[in-house]
Parts: structure tokens; sequence; C-alpha cells
């Protein structure tokens, strides 16, 4: 375990990195408290490598003090043998502003998720997932954030490539609570299914117990056209190699937005497992 305090008015950047190995379990326990207008950027790195089963994990309680502002980003790169699981409870009080980054692009099996208090008015809070799923892993998300005080804002973004016999399921919760007047929440996600065995679902959920509020759900799911495969295939691309493409793109953009070498030399360990020659693509 180990505690993140950032005094009133100052500024911390902080990377947390955890190396699963086979047969063990390796998870980090963080609390952050973010005291008033102070501001923290949060990297936590999860990465295990090997063919053995193992467990990695992050398990975070952050409460952002009013006016502060905590921006968290977490990156999963293990390998197929790893269960993942990243998990956080959010209190965010008055003008004060939360941004979550998750993106998933290894372990077998990963389970992500917060829950969110905006507790003050003016309260902010903005998820945004990136998400790769291949062969037969198995992708969970599930978002939870309360609106209580007044005014308070809520964003959800989810992008992301299903392939081979993957499966996931997204669970995105805006609950408007009584009281929160002049309070906006959505959440939108955009999946690409490049393949037909994929399984998807979407479970957006919108509740509502005041009347002054606006809350909008929307997603764009859609399979590779059977004329964008024969546009490819006229060009000397199988569907494998389509697939392929599709999967590229998504670690390409993970490696060149990652924040440190260290993560981004994961991405493309993990990219090499994944197609070979992806490394020299990078570079």
């Amino acid at each position: 375990p180990c505690l993140l305090e950032v005094p009133s008015g100052a500024s911390a950047q902080v990377r947390v990195r955890v190396s699963g190995t086979p047969g063990t379990a390796s998870v980090a326990s963080v609390d952050v408290i973010a005291r008033r207008d102070s501001s923290l950027e949060l990297t936590v790195a999860l990465n295990g490598t090997g063919s053995e089963p193992g467990l990695i994990g992050a398990a975070m309680r952050v409460f952002a003090a009013a006016g502060s502002r905590v921006s968290i980003t977490t990156v999963q790169t293990a390998d197929d043998a790893f269960i993942s699981l990243d998990d956080a409870g959010i209190f965010v009080d008055e003008g004060a502003h939360v941004e979550v980054s998750h993106t998933v692009l290894g372990a077998g099996r990963s389970y992500t998720g917060l829950a969110a208090d905006l507790r003050g008015d003016a309260a902010r809070i903005d998820v945004d997932t990136s998400y790769l799923g291949a062969r037969e892993q198995v992708r969970d998300f599930n978002y939870q954030i309360r609106h209580l005080g007044r005014r308070t804002t809520s964003s959800m973004d989810a992008n992301g490539v299903l392939a081979g016999a993957s499966k996931k399921v997204l669970r995105g919760t805006i609950d408007l609570m009584h009281g929160c007047t002049g309070s906006e929440g959505a959440e939108r996600e955009t999946v690409l299914l490049a393949d037909e065995r994929v399984d998807n679902k979407t479970v957006p959920v919108i509740l509502c117990d005041e009347d002054d509020v606006a809350g909008n759900h929307g997603a764009t799911i859609g399979h590779v056209r059977p004329e964008q495969l024969f546009y490819l295939g006229c060009r000397g691309l199988s569907p494998e190699a389509a697939e392929a493409l599709f999967i590229s793109a998504k670690l390409e953009d993970a490696a060149l937005n990652a924040p440190d070498d260290e993560v981004r030399a994961n991405v493309i360990r993990l990219g090499e497992t994944v197609i070979p020659g992806f490394g020299e693509e990078i570079a």
C-alpha cells in the first residue's frame, strides 16, 4: 500500500508500476488525497510477462478536494496468462476535476471499473477508455458515477477493437440523484468488431431523480463491412491480415501516446506477441 498526499496549492507527478510474475499476485493499493487547489498526475503501469498464470492489479481510493485537479492514467500490457484487476473509488469535491484514462491491451481476462461520487457543486469527472480484445481474451468494464452536487458534469467515452473470439461487456451507469440541479452526464462508446466470432455487450444506464438535468448515451457498434474486406482483398490482404491491421492500429496508437518510455516498450513487447514485426513498424 502507498499514500499519495498533495498539499494545498502544490503539484505532483507520480508513477506506480506493478510488475507481475507467473504464480504470484502483485497488486498496488493506492490512496490519493489531493488537497484544495492542488494538482496531481498519476500514471499506473500494469505489466506481467510469462506463460504461466499470474495476477496483477491496482486498487485506488481518490479524494479530490475543492478546486483540485487529478489525472489518472492506467495502461495494462500483460501477457495472456495473467488476470488483471483495476478498481477505483473516487470522491470529487466542489469545483474539482478528475480525469481517468484506461488503456487495456493485454491479459487473458481483465476487469476494470470505478465508482465516483460528484459530491460538491460544479464537480466534474471525465473517463476515457481504450481497449483491445483478441484471440479468446475477456474484457469486463463497470463504471458508476453518481451526481450529488449541483451543476456537476460527467462523461464516459470508450473506444475499442474486438477481434478473434474475444468477449467484452461494458456497463456504464450515470445516476442523476435528487438535488443535483443543473447537472449533465453523457456516455458514448465506439466498437469495431473485426471478426464474426466476437461477443460484445454494451449496457448504458442513466438513472434520474431530478428534473433540471441532462443525460445522454449513445453507441456505435459495427462489423467490418464485406465491401471493405473486398477492397482490402483486392489489394492483397487476406481477412486475417485485415484483422491484424485493425489490431496494429490500436497498438500503434497506444505506443505513440504512452506516458513514458517504459510503458511504450511494454506496448511494443505486447504487440510483438500479437503481430510479428510490430516493433519494426513502430520504429
